[in-house]
């Protein structure tokens, strides 16, 4: 059957991308707001990190379920609950009295925006075919990086506009004008979905969800609390962690021999060419680029007094880089494929390195200008693995599983930013004795290597993909040569 392109799909994603822009700032646009959110509620320590910790472990927990249930009961009802839940959320943490109820909010966001973010990845999926797709995927991963380095940019600014006291309330406020816009414009612009008679029962696989969220719940507490003791207090949750992970793994495959719908269906890492392979490159590069931003925070607000405005600035080429290379790059993946994620890793690796380097040869007060050109550098090759990998990650992936697909890549990518975070920021805790420049150094070079094994992944699902083509063009010749042999007879 012939696909009829929808003449509003483009107006549609970018009401669908400036939701989830809003979702996933909220990962980072926080940070620099807690001294004031502490200021003024007078709240506890442990209390204001789980305003950022809840968040970032709700979200990751719900991701392959609203994925799931998009999936299953359509994309656009989805969007716009999970959308009108996250405006309300970010409503009540504005307005947050008190710490608990800071708290609680941030944890509702974070569910909230868990459910609307795998939505993205669908409506790509149902709206785009062929090289659309592809510039459809580039806008996408330019919104991922973009949100992930523009977070304490935006933060600063808004404390710099509102005032220290009460600034950090405005940073959940700004999404409600947003969000209600956004909400106006997705129920005329986004498609309708096919009604379905489905029942919740059959089709929602809930021991899938709670097995599954166990496994991601002890992989994240434990890294998520590092900073207070959680390796040496958690680390059985680990164990736990993998016990639930082989249940969950088995208990999905049992449910697919049954002939019911699973909640992540294993056959898109056994079967699905290259999905396994760049979620795994996925979840490695946010290891090493998303723990970077809280390294450079230390460094500029602590080491050399920068307020969180002027910290934010000083990162501010590699968000241009990326924002820029990721729309072209998306472009560019029917012509060069995997290749751009390689070229991409590489030039990440080695922007960071030259920071690292920077850091010892120049002194502390020419840091921010001496840092630009190796950022920028390496914003440029980060745009060109976000959307490029994602891309070629979910092209082979059925359009009926695309929500569930983008749920769990995007699942990796919160757990490979949760370790990385909290990776960097303990290197650099260890090192700090030894004078800002050094410890900004040896974390740096530890998320060059953190990159550097997702760059090793991707040659070699590079030469995977290459025998995938070369068997498909032995096999076409074969059908050829059969087929011409038929007609000779």
């Amino acid at each position: 059957m012939t696909h009829e392109p929808d003449p509003r799909r483009w107006k549609a994603l970018a009401v669908s991308l400036t939701a989830g822009f809003m979702g996933l700032l909220d990962v980072s646009i926080v940070n620099v707001a807690l001294p004031s959110m502490q200021a003024g509620l007078h709240a506890s320590s442990s209390g204001i990190r789980w305003v950022v910790s809840g968040y970032a472990l709700a979200f990751g927990l719900v991701l392959v379920t609203g994925g799931r249930l998009g999936d299953a009961f359509g994309r656009r009802n989805m969007f716009l609950g999970a959308l009108a839940a996250f405006v309300l959320t970010s409503a009540l943490a504005g307005a947050a009295p008190n710490e608990t109820t800071l708290v609680l909010a941030r944890l509702a966001q974070g569910v909230a925006a868990g459910m609307l973010t795998p939505q993205n990845t669908g409506l790509i999926q149902d709206l785009f075919r062929g090289a659309e797709r592809g510039r459809a995927f580039g806008m996408f991963g330019a919104v991922v990086g973009i949100s992930t380095a523009v977070g304490p940019i935006l933060g600063g600014f808004i404390l710099a506009v509102f005032g220290a006291e009460d600034g950090w309330r405005w940073v959940f406020y700004v999404n409600v004008p947003i969000g209600v816009l956004a909400f106006a414009l997705a129920l005329r612009l986004l498609p309708r979905s096919e009604k379905k008679q489905l029942k919740v029962s059959s089709e929602i696989d809930f021991v899938g969800i709670a097995l599954l969220a166990v496994a991601v719940l002890g992989v994240l507490l434990p890294v998520i609390d590092s900073d207070s003791g959680g390796f040496k207090q958690l680390w059985w949750l680990f164990i736990v962690a993998a016990g639930f992970g082989f249940a969950f793994v088995r208990w999905e495959r049992s449910v697919v021999r049954r002939g019911r719908s699973p909640l992540l269906d294993t056959r898109l890492f056994t079967e699905t060419p290259g999905y396994a392979a760049g979620a795994a490159v996925g979840a490695l590069y946010f290891c090493g680029f998303a723990g970077i931003w809280l390294v450079f925070a230390m460094f500029f607000q602590q080491g050399l007094g920068y307020s969180s405005l002027q910290s934010g600035l000083s990162v501010t080429p590699f968000a241009l880089g990326s924002a820029v290379s990721a729309a072209v790059a998306g472009r560019l993946v029917p012509r060069f494929g995997r290749r751009l994620t390689v070229t991409g890793l590489a030039m990440v690796a080695v922007g960071l390195l030259g920071v690292a380097l920077l850091a010892e040869l120049v002194t502390p007060s020419a840091s921010g200008w001496a840092f630009a050109l190796p950022l920028l550098f390496a914003g440029v090759g980060g745009g060109m693995v976000i959307s490029p990998n994602t891309t070629l990650t979910l092209e082979c992936v059925p359009v009926r599983m695309a929500g569930v697909a983008g749920g769990a890549l995007q699942t990796g990518q919160r757990i490979g930013t949760a370790i990385g975070t909290a990776v960097l920021a303990s290197v650099f805790g260890m090192v700090i004795g030894h004078g800002y420049p050094v410890a900004l150094t040896v974390a740096l070079s530890c998320a060059a290597f953190l990159t550097c094994g997702a760059l090793v992944l991707a040659l070699a699902e590079l030469r995977a993909r290459r025998h995938r083509a070369s068997e498909q063009e032995r096999e076409a010749r074969a059908a050829d040569t059969a087929a011409a042999d038929v007609h000779r007879g």
